[in-house]
Parts: structure tokens; C-alpha cells; sequence
């Protein structure tokens, strides 16, 4: 026998419920990293998690004999429909034992909620934060996730998804480098130089967190005006913004944080982070009793750091801000005895990004497709 439940984010047991089903799902899987029990758990929270205060999204468990096989949440964002003048929902947190009927189960349910607000697309995997993974992935099975936000699945998820009539809407690379090997084409550091000798533009470094949060809000403001030309951006809300701020400052190092600033006015910001998914898996993505010590020993014994959130303002695109940016990332990786670069979650239509990664020899190692399928 085969039912959904849509759970109740009320109910501590149907959230556990739904947070614990890739666990079974992943048990023999080396290369998964789960979720920070702690994100997942505010995500499910109407009351706290800013999304649900223009929004809203329903979650769903799929019950096979008693025992739960998959999940799936279903989300309108209003804001990004507004936006973009159109009539999207979102799935993500698609989870399902490799059994079609179980994933068509899961997505009629999904489709009927849709309907139901007169919601004509249904595009994903997209979830209800900036800072979530895009996309399914659909190849390099083998290698590994890179922190909790990217998403890491079986090959078979495709097949489901695709067996339901879903398409390819937009796919996001991920790559990396050896930090050794990492070189940008020398006129970018030439205009990096000319630009900072004009003094147009300069280079914000940080030593502590202390600096970094005095900061920390106008990278925020400067986090929602870089991606305007994005398919994925809508503007975010005060609130939003500082949750960026907030899963900013939980897992930097000040010293691989660099913006560029315009007197003082943030336009770009190169942000890495020592990546940590070792530790999140040892947890279990738990931080207590001891995993929130275990993670901040491994930002120190990790030999791998992640590029993932880099940004220009459009208007300084062609001003030098990129050749600037492009220079700090490369003293960023170098400056610790790091063995492995990542950038990863690169969209195919930022043209101009996919440019910079051929320039600089990176290795494609990851490919998330975001799929779509009117309903």
C-alpha cells in the first residue's frame, strides 16, 4: 500500500520524519553530506524562516507499507512570480527509493498543489533560500559533494524526474583546480593593478570577524543587486538578506573574504570558505554534543576550499571590477596551504563566468541540471 502525507511543520515528529528519510536512502553512500539538522529544521519553520513571509510551500512524505521511501516539498515563491511576470512552482528536498510509481506518487501530489494556486510550471530542483544547491545532478556520481548546500543524488533520480516528463531548463558546472595550477590570464592582473593605481576601486581585507560584521550588511545589499541578470534572481526581502548575512558569517574566515569597494560602497565580493563536509559528515549534521567543535577543528585540517559566492554589480562589470575580483580569488586560494580549489554552481547562462572557468583550465568534475515541465 502506497499513500503521501503532507506533514504538519508544526509537529517536531513529522519534521523529523521528513529531515530523516535520506539517511536510510544514504546509509551505504560515501560521498553524501547531509544537511545541517538545524538548517533543515528553520527551512520547515513558518514562524522563523523568512521565506514563508511572501511565500509559501507544503511537504510531503511518500509511505510504502508502513515504511516512509521518499519526500518531496512544493513551493511558490510570489516574490520571484511577480518578478518574472510568470507562474512557477519549485520542488526540492526530492528524495525516493528507485521505484517509479512512488516518484509519480510524490508528484501529483505536487502538481494538484500547484493547480490548486494556478500554477502552470513546475521547475526545480529550487528551494526557498538563496544559498540552497540548484539543480539534480546528473553526472560525476563518484566525486565528492562539497559541503551540505550542493545537492547529491543517485543516477536513477534523473530517470524518475525525467520519466515525468520533465526537461532540461538550466545547467550549473561545478569545477576545481589544483590552488598551484590556478592562473588567470596575466591582463587580468594587469587591469586589477591599473584599476587599483587610479583608485577608483579597491580591495576591503579582513582579519577577524569583528571587521567582517561591521561590513556584513552592505555585502547583503550588494548580494541582492549583483544577480538581476540572473533566470534565478528575484529581489530579496530585508530578512532574507540577513540570513545570507547570517550563513556568512557562520562559516568564514575572515582572511578569505574579499570585497571591492567604490569609496564605500560594496560592487563585488569574492567569498571562500574552507569546506567542512568531512566534519558534517562525521556529525551526521548534528552540531551538538560534538559536531559544531568537530567542524570548527576541520576549517583548520581541510585541504580543500570552496569559491561560492562571487559577485559583481552589472554596472561595474565592465569597469575593471571583474579583472579586480578575478586577481583577489586567485591570491585567496594561494594563501593557504590548501590542495583543491572548487567553484562550483556556475550557471550555463552566465556566459561570461563560464568564459572565466575555460580561461583558467578548470576541471569540470560536476554538472546539476534544473529541470522543468508544464503541468
Amino acid at each position: 500500500m502506497l499513500s503521501i502525507l503532507k506533514i504538519d511543520t508544526t509537529s517536531k515528529a513529522q519534521v523529523k520524519r521528513f529531515i530523516k528519510i535520506p539517511y536510510q536512502l544514504y546509509k551505504k553512500d560515501s560521498i553524501w553530506v547531509p544537511q545541517l539538522w538545524v538548517d533543515m529544521q528553520e527551512q520547515l519553520n513558518r514562524q522563523k524562516f523568512p521565506f514563508y513571509e511572501h511565500s509559501d510551500a507544503d511537504f510531503f512524505i511518500a509511505v510504502k507499507n508502513g515504511q516512509d521511501v521518499g519526500r518531496l516539498a512544493v513551493i511558490e515563491n510570489r516574490l520571484y512570480n511577480q518578478y518574472h511576470h510568470t507562474q512557477e512552482a519549485n520542488f526540492y528536498f526530492f528524495e525516493c527509493i528507485d521505484e517509479q510509481r512512488v516518484a509519480n506518487a510524490l508528484f501529483e501530489q505536487a502538481f494538484e498543489w500547484a493547480l490548486q494556486r494556478g500554477l502552470t510550471t513546475i521547475v526545480g530542483p529550487r528551494g526557498m533560500s538563496p544559498v540552497d544547491g540548484y539543480g539534480m545532478l546528473i553526472d560525476s556520481f563518484d566525486q565528492p559533494q562539497m559541503m551540505a548546500m550542493m545537492i547529491h543524488n543517485p543516477p536513477y533520480y534523473v530517470n524518475l524526474v525525467e520519466t515525468l516528463g520533465f526537461t532540461k531548463k538550466v545547467d550549473y558546472l561545478s569545477c576545481y583546480a589544483k590552488p598551484h595550477q590556478l592562473h588567470f590570464p596575466e591582463r587580468i592582473h594587469r587591469i586589477a593593478e591599473r584599476v587599483q593605481q587610479r583608485g577608483t576601486l579597491r580591495v576591503q581585507r579582513f582579519n577577524s570577524k569583528r571587521e567582517l560584521k561591521t561590513w556584513v550588511g552592505r555585502i547583503g545589499q550588494a548580494y541582492n543587486q549583483s544577480f538581476v541578470n540572473n533566470w534565478e534572481y528575484y529581489p530579496l526581502t530585508e530578512r532574507e538578506i540577513a540570513y545570507v548575512e547570517k550563513v556568512l558569517l557562520t562559516l568564514a574566515d575572515p582572511a578569505l573574504i574579499k570585497i571591492i569597494v567604490d569609496g564605500e560602497r560594496v560592487v563585488g565580493f569574492a567569498c571562500a570558505f574552507p569546506d567542512i563536509f568531512k566534519a558534517i559528515q562525521r556529525s551526521k549534521g548534528h552540531l551538538f554534543p560534538f559536531g559544531l567543535l568537530d567542524m570548527l577543528l576541520e576549517v583548520r585540517r581541510t585541504k580543500w576550499v570552496d569559491l561560492n559566492i562571487i559577485g559583481i554589480l552589472p554596472e561595474y562589470q565592465g569597469r575593471g571590477g571583474n579583472a579586480l575580483m578575478y586577481s583577489e580569488i586567485e591570491k585567496t586560494v594561494r594563501q593557504r596551504n590548501f590542495e583543491n580549489a572548487a567553484l562550483y554552481q556556475v550557471a550555463e547562462s552566465a556566459v561570461s563566468m563560464r568564459r572565466d572557468l575555460a580561461n583558467i583550465e578548470g576541471i569540470a568534475y560536476k554538472n546539476h541540471r534544473v529541470y522543468t515541465r508544464k503541468i
